[in-house]
């Protein structure tokens, strides 16, 4: 189980029947807005409330590596494009609907919605 602290960490609780173990395993130092994980599981989107994406692989290094910066954008929400882990769609208080390249973080397109987005 994989969640997020307010102040910023990513935070895996092992479960076992009765047993459980907790351990931090990423401080990004930014409140954590949403996490995603993608289709096969790989990969886990980790979204700030100041728009930045981070992406974090469990079974690699466990390192956590920032994938976009985008603070002014107003950040709602990110996920996976699927088929396939290579891209993610983000969506902006604006109604700016946006597509990134995960290799190297590239913008690739965007899609204006003409409404404001909330999310409850």
């Amino acid at each position: 189980l994989y969640f997020s602290a307010q102040e910023g960490f990513l935070i895996f609780y092992h479960i076992k029947d009765l047993q459980y173990e907790t351990k931090i395993c990423a401080d990004i130092s930014q409140p954590i807005s949403s996490l995603m994980f993608s289709p096969d599981y790989t990969s886990l989107l980790l979204v700030t409330d100041q728009g930045t994406v981070y992406s974090y692989r469990p079974a690699h290094s466990g390192e956590v590596v920032k994938l976009l910066d985008t603070s002014s954008s107003c950040f709602l929400a990110a996920d996976f494009l699927t088929p396939g882990n290579n891209y993610c769609v983000s969506v902006t208080i604006a109604g700016e609907v946006q597509v990134w390249s995960l290799e190297d973080g590239t913008f690739l397109s965007k899609l204006n919605l003409g409404i404001e987005v909330h999310v409850n």
